[in-house]
This record gives structure tokens, C-alpha cells and sequence, in this order.
């Protein structure tokens, strides 16, 4: 029976795949994505939250019906609505659409044109080249599809980073009840804050004789225990993710959680320097001809081969140890140091909430201004804004910055690129904006040259400000736009055209390794939220993970300024 959060969205996000497949109301089938999203977004239990009788109609994007189904789910731990359409049309078709390459338009294509109902049918479809003779399709495409079917044959399953929290926060708390358990600590590629998760390491210290591998794998989200012993369980858990526990001394825990942390990469980069110097690191300490001599704490670790401590983010060898050994790590930004979010929507277009209960939720988080950043009229499934709305909504923006001193909205759009690398909004409109957020979402399918040209186009307009999500992905259902991404960087340092990382868990766009190269060649940076709800807001964190993974700086993130700086390092027409 579905209980957690993800479990919960991974139904509707089904329904909203199945009724694609379908041509079903546009709107509607944004209206269950949205609310996947929102679910695996929410920090309270979904599940607690109808055992406890709270409306869930209150919480943002989720309406009377979308609330009733919530209600099944939980009860019943079924969505009969999506049983009813799996009997015309395959579910199956669901897991294609999640492929690399693939999504609802194709999967469509395919089911109708091949009968492909299944991850096997594609794979003889493939094999036997029927695939690229399909109008979209290709050669190239063809052989993504295979190896994108053999990963998901080894069941290379990733969870957003968001998903993983909200699996693993509960989980946490739980052993933390248990009387004796010391420290508590979720390792591995979590802790590094990589964009997804494949499993969770949990680090656990407690009082002797404390049966904490007991207590663990009677988690009642526990699905199959694969081993247990007195220091070590690994389990499944209902969400489909393991779970790796392990007890381990005060005396070993900072060895322990520099060691299940990682990277490999790093890991094995920084044992090489130990035993240069006669040393042996592993997950019980750091020893010389067979005596501990530290690992209490990962600093003692560090200290242990004359290396300041080394953030987790960094911990990927891409120079963080060469660069600690020079004093030139970077100082990485924080979630305390922005002060205000650059990309929200409001109910005007395809938020789900007023333009006063964004301003109120940003004032609440201590942020000096917030960009309001509708769409605008391309964007039709997002009930993009006309010219004269916008017009409007400026006006109302300047009312209301008028009426409430403290917080400054500030006057924005997200501008379509369009086609011919043109921007969505004629410059009278554009000249009156405080930023100018240029985003692209349509015609993914250019080619890498067209498409590379399109953006470098819309970048040379004075206008534009900041690109939001640049490569315009969707993790695990969109791939990255194919473009030249080097001479986009280039061009935007040029220009002086900032790049977005994107919060949304979704997106975490721009993704780690080009924010690292991007800041090299001088980029600037705006971190920012994309929120559809003020409880998207809270999604800053994922920004700022992404831009702690990408290297940044305070210095390096624009909106890191008080009101007058950041708008004066904008670039201006």
C-alpha cells in the first residue's frame, strides 16, 4: 500500500503519462503532473496529513478532486482511475515514457505505429531497426533507446534528491527515538547533494548494547530485509529504495562517514596520498603500522594527510584536492546569504497561488525582493500572459511596492525565446521590466546548430538578463537540449548574461559540472526557485546544493546582493 510522498506522486505521475498517451486535456494532464510535484515536495507526510483530518484542498495546485484521489490512495492504497484507463491503455507505456530520449510524444508514436507496449517490444523494434524509420525518430535516437533500456534492465533507478529527502527525514527520526542512539547520519551521494540518489547509507553511533539494527529493520516502511547482523541490516523499502545501515564506534564514526560519503574517485585519490606518507585510510580510521591514529572526525581524517577539511559537495575529484593543498578551496555559498528568489509564478499564469501570497511567503523568509515571472504568451499550456496582461500585472506590481515597504517585487517575466532566437515581448514591454528572464520551451527537437544559434540570438538581445534552466531538462523524463554548450557559456560571459540555476527538483539546471566550468570562464550566476506555490520557495536549498557542487561562491551569485548592487550588476540595455 502506497504510503510515502513519492509513492503517492508516482501515481499520479502515472495517470498524467497514461492520459498523454491518450490526448487528453492538455490541462488536466498538467494538473496531475503538477500535483506529483507538489506531493514530493511537501516536507509533511501526505499520509499522516489525511489520517490526521487536515484539508488538503489548502495546500497549493491540489483541488477537491486531486484531494479525493489523495484520500483513495491512502486508504485503499490504489487509484481506481488509473486502474480503469490501464485496461484500454498498457501502463507499461508509463515506464517507456520515463526513458532518455523518449517521452509521452514518442511513446505515443510508437505504441500506435509499432504496437511497442512494453520495455521487451521496444528492444526487438531496436534490434531489428525499425525504430529510426519513424518520422522523429533515427538512427541515433534508436541506439540512446538501447542503452537506455539496458540501464533500466540493471535497474538503474534514481531518485530525485528531493525524493530521497523525503524518504529518508522520517527514516531518521525514527532512529533518533531510539533511546541510546547517538548520531544519526545520512551518507553517500545524499550528504554530496547529487542532483539524484540511488541508495541511502545511513550512519548510526549509540551506547553498547543498543539493537539498533534490530529496531531498524522493523521500520515499518520496511518491504524485505536482505541481511542483518548485530552492526549492519540493509533493507528495501516500499518506495523501491535500499537502505544500508551501519553501526560503528564514536572512534571510527568520523573515518566511517568520510569513507561511506565519498566519492570513490575522492576516496581514492586522498588513500593515495596516505600511503605515500606510510598510512592506511579506511572506514575504522586512519593508521600507521596498524595503530589508529585518527578518525573521530572527518577533520582528523583530513589532517591526517595535511589537507584542510574538504566540504562533501566538492568531493567529486574535479580539483578539490589540488586546490586544497594550494589554500584555493572555495569559500561556498549558503542558503543564509541569498536574498531573494528570481523565477515564481503566480496564479495569473500557472502558479497556484495570488501575487500577495508570494510576496507574503518571501517576506516571511527574510528575502529583500522577489521577481514575479508569469509567462508569457507562447507558453499557451501555461496560460502564458498577452502583452497587455503583463502591462497590467506591472502596474499592479508598482501598487503594491507602493502599499508594502520592506519586500520589493520586482517587475519581470519569463520570455519565451522563440524560434528564431526572438523574444516573446515587444521592448516596450521588455524596457519597463526590473530583469528580464529568458527562458526556451518549445521546438526541444532543433538540431544541435540551429539550436545553439537560437540561444546565442536571444543572448545578444541587450534585453536579456538571465537564462533560465538553460539546457532545459527534466531529470529522468526530458533530455538536456542538444547545444554547444561551451560557446553558450563563452557567449553569456561575454555578454554578461547570467545563468540560472534552477531549484526545482525536476530541473537543477544548470547541472554541477558546467556550473564549475561556467565560473571559470567568468560566468555570472542567479540561484533561484522556479516556485508555482509558496511552498516552492523552500526549493532554494536545491539551488544552492547545485551551485555548492558547482564551486560558487557568494561572490559568484548575483542574488547573494542587497536590492540597489544586484540590480545594478544586472546587465542593462
Amino acid at each position: 500500500m502506497p504510503k510515502s510522498n513519492p509513492e503517492i506522486a508516482e501515481l499520479f505521475d502515472r495517470l498524467a503519462d497514461l492520459l498523454d498517451v491518450e490526448d487528453a486535456n492538455p490541462f488536466r494532464v498538467r494538473a496531475y503532473r503538477n500535483a506529483a510535484r507538489v506531493i514530493r515536495g511537501e516536507s509533511r507526510s501526505m499520509t499522516e496529513l489525511v489520517e490526521s483530518g487536515f484539508d488538503l484542498d489548502g495546500l497549493p495546485g491540489i483541488g477537491e478532486g486531486i484531494a479525493e484521489k489523495i484520500h483513495e490512495i491512502v486508504d485503499t492504497g490504489r487509484l481506481s482511475q488509473l486502474d480503469k484507463i490501464a485496461k484500454r491503455t498498457p501502463l507499461t507505456l508509463s515506464d517507456l515514457i520515463r526513458l532518455p530520449g523518449l517521452g509521452p510524444k514518442r511513446v505515443k508514436t510508437l505504441y500506435r505505429q509499432l504496437n511497442i507496449r512494453s520495455a521487451d517490444d521496444l528492444r526487438r523494434a531496436a534490434r531489428k531497426h525499425k525504430i529510426r524509420e519513424l518520422p522523429g525518430f533515427g538512427e541515433t535516437l534508436e541506439h540512446k533507446i538501447l542503452d537506455a533500456l539496458d540501464r533500466y534492465a540493471r535497474g538503474e533507478h534514481r531518485w530525485y534528491l528531493a525524493e530521497a529527502e523525503a524518504i529518508a527525514a522520517p527514516l531518521v527520526n525514527y532512529l533518533q527515538k531510539l533511546d541510546g542512539v547517538g548520531k544519526v547520519t545520512v551518507a553517500g551521494s545524499y550528504r554530496r547533494r547529487k542532483e539524484t540518489v540511488g541508495d541511502l547509507d545511513i550512519l548510526v553511533t549509540c551506547r553498547k548494547g543498543v539493537r539498533v539494527a534490530e529496531y531498524f529493520v522493523a521500520y515499518d516502511e520496511v518491504e524485505s530485509v536482505d541481511s542483518q547482523g548485530d552492526t549492519r541490516a540493509s533493507v528495501q523499502l516500499e518506495s523501491g529504495i535500499q537502505v544500508d545501515l551501519r553501526v560503528v564506534p564514536a572512534a571510527s564514526y568520523g573515518a566511517a562517514l568520510y569513507y561511506f560519503t565519498g566519492s570513490k574517485a575522492h576516496n581514492v585519490a586522498v588513500r593515495g596520498i596516505a600511503v605515500k606518507r606510510g598510512l592506511k585510510i579506511n572506514e575504522y580510521g586512519v593508521f600507521r603500522d596498524g595503530e589508529r591514529i585518527a578518525g573521530r572526525s572527518e577533520k582528523e581524517v583530513f589532517a591526517s594527510v595535511e589537507l584542510p577539511y574538504i566540504e562533501p559537495e566538492l568531493r567529486e575529484d574535479r580539483g578539490e584536492i589540488e586546490a586544497a593543498r594550494k589554500g584555493g578551496l572555495p569559500e561556498l555559498v549558503t542558503i543564509e546569504a541569498i536574498r531573494g528568489d528570481l523565477h515564481s509564478h503566480t496564479n495569473a499564469t500557472d502558479g497556484r497561488e495570488s501575487l500577495e501570497s508570494m510576496a507574503q511567503a518571501a517576506r516571511k523568509r527574510g528575502y529583500d525582493y522577489l521577481a514575479i515571472t508569469d509567462h508569457t504568451r507562447q507558453v499557451q499550456v501555461a496560460h502564458g500572459q498577452q502583452p497587455e496582461d503583463i502591462e497590467a500585472q506591472l502596474d499592479v506590481i508598482d501598487e503594491y511596492n507602493a502599499r508594502n515597504p520592506g519586500l520589493r517585487l520586482l517587475k519581470s517575466a519569463e520570455v519565451d525565446i522563440l524560434e528564431d532566437g526572438g523574444l516573446d515581448l515587444p521592448d516596450s514591454i521588455l524596457r519597463r521590466l526590473d530583469l528580464v528572464l529568458c527562458a526556451l520551451h518549445y521546438r526541444f527537437e532543433l538540431d544541435r546548430k540551429a539550436q545553439t544559434r537560437r540561444l546565442l540570438k536571444a543572448m545578444d538581445n541587450p534585453h536579456c538578463q538571465i537564462l533560465a534552466h538553460p539546457l532545459a531538462r527534466l531529470i529522468n523524463e526530458r533530455e538536456p537540449l542538444d547545444i554547444d554548450l561551451q560557446r553558450i557559456l563563452e557567449h553569456a560571459a561575454a555578454a554578461g548574461c547570467a545563468m540560472e540555476i534552477n531549484g526545482q527538483p525536476a530541473r537543477l539546471d544548470l547541472p554541477d559540472v558546467h556550473v564549475q566550468y561556467a565560473r571559470s570562464l567568468g560566468v555570472k550566476f542567479v540561484l533561484s526557485t522556479d516556485a508555482h506555490s509558496t511552498g516552492h520557495l523552500d526549493y532554494m536549498r536545491y539551488a544552492v546544493d547545485q551551485a555548492r557542487r558547482g564551486w560558487l561562491q557568494a561572490g559568484d551569485v548575483l542574488n547573494t546582493r542587497p536590492l540597489q548592487d544586484f540590480l545594478a550588476a544586472l546587465r542593462h540595455v
